[in-house]
């Protein structure tokens, strides 16, 4: 098999067999993953060490890929949430953007298609440090230009849902 020449993209791996307490007790660790084994085991009908290597084998598979606190940007002083669009001209530049990963104001970085290159999510505590972040992005070399968009309010933010539909 060809190895993959394209350094941005990761390699594809299939989707994960999951049977339906898989699915249940994903759920039950997105909602609340400082849960207990025991007490996820109660909701399963499950014992706690049952549950235990289920999980176990859900990270080794990279099903879970972290248990995470999920933290109040407004309390932690980064109200403003933003979404910009990088121009590159080239897709090759895509890694010297991803160097912006270590600036705390970056949460996510993507490839997307359409007319720009990359898609960040970044969140800052006000205008001026908008600014300045946008200033550091234009910095880099390869860059064209950004489109930024501003939330006014966020309705729904979740993870991927592990349930079938």
């Amino acid at each position: 098999m060809a190895k993959s020449t394209n350094p941005v993209q990761e390699e594809h791996r299939s989707a994960a067999k999951l049977d339906a307490v898989d699915r249940t007790l994903l759920s039950l660790l997105a909602s609340d993953c400082a849960q207990s084994y025991a007490q996820l085991g109660a909701q399963l009908h499950l014992s706690a060490p049952a549950v235990h290597e289920r999980v176990k084998r859900l990270k080794r598979d990279r099903v879970i890929l972290a248990s995470v606190a999920k933290l109040d940007a407004v309390s932690l002083g980064r109200p403003l949430l933003c979404f910009v669009q990088v121009m590159t001209n080239t897709i090759a530049r895509t890694r010297q953007i991803a160097a912006l990963t270590d600036l705390p104001d970056v949460e996510e970085v993507h490839t997307v298609t359409g007319d720009c290159g990359l898609l960040m999510k970044v969140r800052t505590r006000d205008m001026k440090s908008l600014e300045a972040l946008l200033a550091t992005i234009h910095d880099v070399d390869g860059v064209a230009g950004t489109r930024t968009q501003m939330v006014l309010s966020t309705l729904m933010e979740r993870g991927p849902s592990a349930s079938l539909v």
